[in-house]
């Protein structure tokens, strides 16, 4: 195993690798194994099961950090368990577990797709997007799997496109990111992808792709979770989006997100307006 003491700026790039979907998900692994030729890849993932928990930095979380070994590709890997969100397992990586600022945060790869209004319930999502906050260039990827696996850690699930795709955008990411309001590129890859499929740069769909079921009980006291379905049919989903491109025409979507989450519109004519309205009051 490397030692991270003879690591200098130098060396080969600096990649920190997570996920939402904890340690041992079979996805992560796969992401392992796909950019390990590309650079130095430091691993730190949440000890549990943490999808849907955004970018969120519980007060419960405990912080601790457990080294475990993994075979990855044949080769013996140390990485960090993390007892924290995806986010932050980010930060514990950024501070605590590399020699200096990763040249890039991955996050995935995801069981399901991250598309439309969702996005910022997804704990993929909320990693690459505290990466980004560290000023580092972050890939979100996720792969479209049926709902009832989301959770799971199913070996059913074929990686090996998510991987390529993973890959391939790592290195244009290391070269750079290609525009300064781009914090992170959230890629979702159709479950049937291969190299070969397309890809297509794309907005962020304005309408949820998935759904809350309201809970099923006689009194409130019973305990009951929220789950969810899919809510759009492919005939509803708007061309350009990333969930017709993933959906619709069965391609890889590459939505660029920013940090800066303030309406695109002339902030002058909406104080006018707000203020307008106050006198006309």
């Amino acid at each position: 195993m490397v030692s991270f003491a003879a690591m200098t700026k130098s060396d080969r790039p600096l990649i920190l690798l997570t996920n939402d979907d904890g340690i041992r998900s079979p996805g992560l692994w796969a992401a392992a194994e796909a950019l390990q030729g590309l650079g130095f890849v430091t691993v730190a993932a949440p000890r549990e099961q943490a999808s849907g928990t955004g970018r969120s930095m519980p007060a419960t979380s405990d912080g601790v950090i457990c080294e475990e070994v993994k075979d990855v590709g044949g080769k013996q890997w140390k990485v960090y368990a993390i007892g924290g969100t995806p986010a932050q397992a980010v930060q514990h990586g950024v501070f605590e577990l590399v020699p200096r600022l990763p040249d890039l945060v991955v996050a995935g790869i995801n069981y399901g797709e991250n598309v439309g209004l969702g996005v910022t319930i997804s704990g993929t999502v909320g990693a690459a997007l505290e990466g980004a906050a560290r000023g580092v260039p972050s890939l979100a990827i996720s792969l479209e799997t049926p709902l009832e696996m989301h959770l799971s850690y199913s070996e059913e699930i074929n990686f090996d496109g998510a991987a390529y795709f993973t890959t391939f955008f790592a290195k244009r990411l290391l070269a750079g990111m290609p525009h300064d309001d781009v914090a992170v590129l959230k890629v979702d890859v159709p479950a049937d992808a291969t190299p070969e499929t397309p890809w297509k740069v794309t907005r962020l769909s304005r309408a949820l792709f998935f759904e809350p079921i309201p809970p099923e009980r006689e009194r409130l006291d019973e305990p009951a979770k929220m789950r969810y379905r899919v809510a759009q049919s492919p005939e509803s989903l708007n061309p350009g989006t990333d969930s017709y491109v993933v959906h619709v025409e069965r391609a890889v979507a590459v939505t660029p997100l920013s940090l800066d989450i303030t309406s695109r519109l002339d902030l002058a004519v909406l104080e006018r307006q707000l203020r307008d309205d106050l006198n006309a009051e």
